[in-house]
């Protein structure tokens, strides 16, 4: 937890267990608080139905996807279909750990019970699997921006990098070195902790940080996730885009001079088809960590700002966060016809399955 979620604490003392203290607080101290912890507890608030709805959604959903997807029916490449069967296990895995583990229990279960259910190691190993998993999560976007990049742009590397072999091996090494990176997480975290009777799961130990410059920790954390993958996303991207314009105003100016009324360019189409999967999955990270990247770079360099970055832009900054693990499906529904039409028939199944259960048992019941 960072230091303006304690000072959060500070502000609550006195206001007794309720998913809707942060409405309290802000009812009893509206006049002394902050225009930043108004809008804090605001956002506190609507976290309360926020967070659950978003996980029940958020679920079943993803779990439907791996399923449509590990199916290899949806006309994608094995080596697309693994960067995105990776991408949404890995963000299940965040829903899992973060919403369902961590952000959801700080808000509906009681803190004794709370305390003793993260007390000791436990805090500090859901904190490493959390973290290992959101850097999954990130670095699997930017291996499937890399190998659109490289289908796209170096037709001549196509045929040995965009496999489904090379697929494996990349997501087997970005998940081993995520895991590495994140172990000295554990030695770094004191466990449970509280403020004022409310709850902060794993602060950083004062022993480390007194062995150990704070900058150089910061940047150690923030650096690889988000904001590295930030800049290397932007920029594959950028030449994804200039490299399809070109090729396409060539091929066109090509086509027009043989036959003005040739046909559609069915490789153009293709590339067009890839370059909108990647917008859109590319769009959706850098729309929705935006906010998180923000706080990141400000908060590794508050020293240089001399203020602390507004503790509503990194409360708003990991909703929006959340809301990017959950968003994939209706992307690949946007973008692939097939997975569309996979989805729809899954979702009618449990429902063709009980007209059938229904029918069975009203012969058995009713026999002619």
């Amino acid at each position: 937890m960072d230091r303006n979620q304690r000072n959060i604490s500070r502000k609550a003392a006195g206001i007794q267990k309720s998913i809707f203290w942060p409405y309290e607080s802000l009812s009893l101290y509206y006049e002394t608080l902050s225009l930043d912890f108004r809008v804090t507890y605001v956002i506190l608030t609507i976290q309360v139905i926020y967070y659950p709805v978003l996980a029940i959604v958020a679920v079943p959903v993803n779990v439907l996807t791996i399923v449509i997807l590990s199916r290899g029916k949806c006309g994608i490449s094995k080596g697309v279909t693994r960067y995105l069967v990776a991408m949404v296990a890995a963000d299940q895995l965040v829903v899992f750990f973060d919403l369902v583990l961590s952000k959801i229990p700080m808000i509906y279960m009681p803190f004794e019970v709370l305390h003793w259910s993260y007390r000791g190691p436990v805090c500090n190993i859901h904190a490493v699997i959390l973290y290992a998993a959101t850097d999954c999560s990130v670095w699997f976007t930017v291996a499937f921006n890399f190998d659109r990049c490289v289908a796209i742009c170096f037709p001549q590397l196509k045929l040995n990098y965009c496999t489904g072999r090379a697929a494996a091996l990349v997501l087997g090494t970005v998940t081993l070195l995520s895991c590495l990176k994140n172990i000295f997480l554990y030695f770094t975290l004191d466990g449970f902790y509280s403020i004022s009777n409310m709850p902060l799961l794993c602060l950083e130990s004062r022993r480390f940080f007194s062995d150990f410059p704070s900058l150089a920790l910061q940047a150690i954390r923030v650096l690889p996730t988000p904001i590295i993958p930030f800049v290397l996303i932007l920029v594959l991207n950028s030449l994804t885009i200039r490299h399809v314009l070109l090729a396409s105003r060539a091929r066109r100016r090509v086509r027009g001079s043989r036959d003005v009324q040739s046909p559609a360019d069915p490789e153009m189409k293709n590339r067009w088809q890839s370059l909108l999967i990647l917008l859109l999955m590319s769009g959706n990270f850098i729309l929705l960590w935006a906010l998180l990247t923000l706080y990141s770079i400000w908060d590794t360099l508050y020293v240089y700002f001399e203020t602390y970055p507004p503790t509503s832009l990194v409360e708003l900054g990991y909703m929006f966060q959340q809301l990017s693990c959950c968003t994939n499906t209706a992307l690949y529904a946007v973008a692939q016809t097939r997975f569309r039409l996979q989805f729809k028939e899954s979702m009618k199944s449990p429902f063709r399955l009980m007209t059938k259960l229904a029918r069975c048992c009203h012969t058995s019941i009713n026999p002619q």
